[in-house]
């Protein structure tokens, strides 16, 4: 696995701090790389429309 640095808003940081607090992910690398497979999933589902 590759390190990607980033800097995001704090307020975008602070909502996915919330998602791990309330459970929803086990930490923030794995909220974030859930929201990227989102992200190239709907991107190749438009391309394949």
């Amino acid at each position: 696995m590759e390190r990607v640095t980033l800097r995001i808003p704090r307020q975008q940081v602070a909502s996915v701090e919330q998602l791990v607090e309330t459970g929803e992910y086990p930490n923030r690398s794995e909220a974030i790389r859930s929201a990227v497979r989102s992200l190239v999933d709907e991107r190749r589902t438009e391309v394949d429309a």
